[in-house]
């Protein structure tokens, strides 16, 4: 065998054709090249996954490659989440979901942005990636379909709650238009006493409420039901499944419960959201999974903090600083509790608020330990068996 022919062999195993994907809501455009000068460009209609893998192949016709060459993709992560992701990888193609926040881009005031210049961007740093610049952007950890349902209950019951919040706060500005906005609380009060109380106000000068605002605080209060009863089927579903399941995310919801200042709620959240699915190898990932890291700017002698990066998840961000507020409250004795009188603990206002965040990415760490190996975090108490 000659050196030509081994030298086409080799070239033929080490073929490899790149897809950038730009994914719209009405079509999907593919930039695709081999690696050298040639690029191809052309679109199918958004979800079309047929068409999807017929492109690919007339792009590796049209770049000379063999039917068998290697295809490697990506795409932002956004809209459409990962099933187009799986998808890919059934069809035999390598993909990466790429963190929209950590492309890089033009920082001229003015910059011109098309789904083709997108998508040549990708396609460049994906080559870039491929060669071995990993830290070329951020790739999102893909979760399992099963790990990707686990995590509906808990968001669908965050924005319930949301939601009746909206409801009930919508009927006290239409009753603080007429000086009655007192008449039910925001918190103790359920949508049926609220409408049996509100039925029996009276305007200030004796005369009963105007129609069509009692019409409205009627179907108001009827949807602020409707979402309280979903509320609690939910909470019962929750209560359900860690009552009957022998999963390891319910031993490790059972497991972080048993720390003083942790509830259900906030602990079927971490687990859900990470404990259960992701692996961390220090307290660097844990912070910056959940944006809890320091963005410090420094340049010659220009030297500023800009806050936490919140580039992590933001279900797991908000309720670590609602939990940290509660540490201090229930585990005063802790070393945690103690680290923070000790330095914020005279502060008022922003300081405060600022420790508070130090302090929630300390917790997470040590319940991280505590989940991970068993690690009490220093003077915490638990709960008796």
């Amino acid at each position: 065998m000659t050196k030509a022919t081994l030298q086409a062999e080799h070239n033929a195993s080490v073929a490899k054709l790149c897809i950038a994907l730009e994914l719209g809501g009405t079509r999907w455009k593919l930039v695709a090249s081999s690696g050298g000068t040639k690029i191809t460009e052309t679109s199918v209609p958004a979800g079309d996954i047929e068409g999807l893998e017929q492109k690919i192949r007339a792009a590796r016709a049209r770049h000379g490659l063999p039917s068998e060459a290697l295809v490697v993709s990506c795409y932002e992560a956004g809209r459409d989440g990962f099933w187009v992701h799986r998808e890919l990888e059934r069809c035999g193609v390598q993909n990466v979901v790429v963190d929209s926040s950590s492309i890089e881009v033009n920082r001229r005031a003015r910059r011109a942005k098309t789904d083709r210049l997108d998508g040549r961007k990708l396609l460049t740093m994906l080559w870039r990636y491929e060669v071995g610049e990993r830290t070329v952007w951020r790739v999102v950890r893909v979760p399992t379909p099963g790990e990707e349902d686990a995590r509906r209950l808990h968001r669908e019951l965050d924005r319930l709650i949301k939601e009746r919040t909206a409801h009930v706060n919508r009927i006290r500005a239409l009753l603080v238009l007429h000086g009655l906005g007192h008449s039910i609380g925001r918190r103790t009060v359920t949508a049926r006493t609220a409408l049996a109380h509100i039925a029996t106000c009276t305007l200030r000068d004796g005369q009963p409420l105007p129609p069509q605002l009692r019409a409205e605080i009627e179907r108001e209060g009827q949807r602020w039901e409707l979402v309280d009863a979903q509320i609690r089927t939910l909470e019962a579903e929750r209560q359900h499944r860690l009552q009957t399941t022998e999963t390891a995310p319910a031993r490790q919801v059972q497991q972080l419960t048993r720390l003083q200042a942790i509830g259900e709620p906030s602990a079927w959240l971490l687990v859900q959201e990470i404990f259960a699915w992701r692996q961390l190898r220090n307290r660097r990932e844990a912070g910056a999974l959940v944006g809890l890291t320091p963005t410090p700017y420094a340049s010659d002698s220009s030297q500023r903090e800009q806050g936490i990066s919140k580039a992590g998840n933001r279900h797991v961000r908000r309720v670590l600083i609602q939990l940290a507020w509660g540490w201090l409250r229930y585990q005063p004795q802790s070393a945690l509790s103690q680290w923070f009188q000790a330095r914020f603990g005279h502060g008022q206002g922003r300081m405060r608020r600022v420790g508070i965040v130090a302090l929630a990415r300390r917790l997470f760490i040590a319940l991280w330990r505590f989940v991970a190996f068993g690690v009490v975090p220093d003077g915490a108490r638990l709960r008796a068996a």
